[in-house]
């Protein structure tokens, strides 16, 4: 059982999981864990240190072993260092993204930074953003969510999401993008991304993100 109690929200890439979960973390003055920043990290140091993310020892070793450290910036914004460097920008890219799905195929990997996830759950207690954060991460978890959203709605919003940091980007190409992204995770033999049996589904397409947070904290009540 974890030391404190859990909200896991799982869903694909798009629905909303980052911004929905630091709305919940905020209302209820939880910790949260982005486990996807995780995999990115692993994903970023491989590439930084000529691993080939094809090799399953090689990386379970560099995530075992990996010296990151979560914190706030300026804004409210999240920083996050990669040994001495800060990397909250450099792992949130398309190619940052497309690696870290490769890496968490990887089953030696996911392994690695299993105990380090369930490490998060402190009291007060956590909101973890994932994709088998109810699944596998936190099966015991006393509040599950599965956040869906229309394929072309996820792919907008990660266009505007782009467009907004500068960066130019082709919505045909995204949508492509996240379609094998979604697939890869879907299909992948270690903690594939599937809504747990007792997970809430919350459908996010077109629905405004503090709706979305109030849903969730409707669900949440009375099991806390």
């Amino acid at each position: 059982m974890s030391a404190a109690p859990v909200i896991a929200i799982d869903g694909p890439s798009g629905a909303g999981k980052g911004t929905v979960s630091r709305g919940v973390a905020r209302r209820l003055g939880f910790r949260l864990l982005d486990s996807g920043a995780l995999y990115r990290l692993v994903a970023l140091a491989a590439r930084q240190d000529g691993i080939d993310l094809a090799d399953g020892p090689a990386l379970a070793r560099l995530a075992a072993g990996l010296d990151i450290r979560f914190g706030s910036a300026e804004g409210g914004r999240v920083a996050i260092w990669l040994g001495g460097r800060e990397v909250a920008t450099a792992i949130r890219t398309e190619l940052a993204g497309n690696d870290a799905s490769r890496v968490a195929a990887i089953g030696q990997v996911r392994s690695a930074l299993l105990d380090r996830q369930r490490r998060f759950a402190v009291p007060p207690g956590l909101v973890a953003d994932g994709r088998d954060m109810g699944s596998v991460v936190f099966p015991d978890a006393r509040v599950k969510i599965f956040l869906t959203a229309s394929a072309a709605e996820r792919a907008a919003r990660r266009h505007k999401q782009l467009k907004e940091q500068g960066v130019t980007a082709n919505l045909a190409a995204l949508s492509l993008e996240i379609a094998e992204r979604d697939l890869r995770d879907s299909t992948r033999a270690a903690s594939p991304l599937v809504a747990s049996a007792d997970a809430t589904r919350v459908d996010t397409t077109g629905i405004p993100v503090e709706a979305v947070v109030e849903r969730i904290l409707q669900v949440a009540h009375g099991r806390l």
